[in-house]
């Protein structure tokens, strides 16, 4: 890995960590080479905090943005994450730092979008996330129940079936809503209705299928 990313790395981390208070999720963005995410036209972008684009009119999150919703995400090594949209599998390799990769499931409706995430994740040392073609309003049921579930990609509600596949005491992230979107943080309760908080405005793509 070229010394010249590794330091503009550094320098993102650095313009992110004031709006993180977790070290653990500091060291994942430290230690996930972005520039393997984007595509090579973009690389000298791969560092800068705003989204880009990464074709399949999807785009890689901003990195301020990848860091909040995984600090909010309350989760320890060995916990199960379902992510709905994998897009580049950035956000996932990130996930994976926190609880390792093959605790990380992945779902992302483009055939293409899926297969190239699942070769870089490969290709990079987390083989052991795990990514399917499907509809993310489905979830992904044959591993439930999940510890935590979160969306990299806007939906007008929490999906029913998503919500179903977590347990109680587990959280659901999400950007929620159509054209004004909020950062819903959603714990479920024993009795399988979420309690949730707004985190604030954000825009994402919209959640496909």
């Amino acid at each position: 890995m070229s010394d010249s990313y590794k330091s503009a790395r550094q320098r993102m981390v650095e313009t992110v960590a004031p709006r993180v208070d977790d070290d653990r999720v500091l060291e994942a963005l430290e230690a996930v080479p972005r520039h393997e995410f984007v595509p090579p036209d973009r690389r000298d972008s791969a560092y800068a905090d705003r989204p880009l684009p990464i074709g399949d009119g999807q785009t890689i999150s901003a990195p301020h943005m990848v860091a909040i919703m995984a600090t909010l995400l309350t989760v320890d090594p060995g916990d199960d994450v379902l992510e709905i949209g994998t897009g580049c599998g950035y956000h996932a390799a990130v996930t994976a730092e926190l609880v390792g990769d093959e605790h990380v499931y992945s779902v992302e409706y483009g055939p293409a979008l899926a297969r190239e995430a699942r070769d870089r994740l490969a290709e990079l040392g987390y083989d052991g996330v795990s990514v399917r073609v499907g509809d993310g309003r489905e979830g992904w049921p044959e591993h439930a129940p999940y510890d935590a579930a979160y969306f990299t990609c806007a939906t007008p509600e929490l999906p029913s079936a998503v919500v179903e596949q977590v347990r109680p005491g587990g959280q659901v992230i999400a950007p929620v809503g159509t054209g004004r979107q909020t950062l819903v943080d959603a714990t479920k309760r024993p009795d399988g209705s979420l309690e949730r908080t707004g985190r604030g405005g954000v825009r994402f793509v919209r959640l496909r299928g």
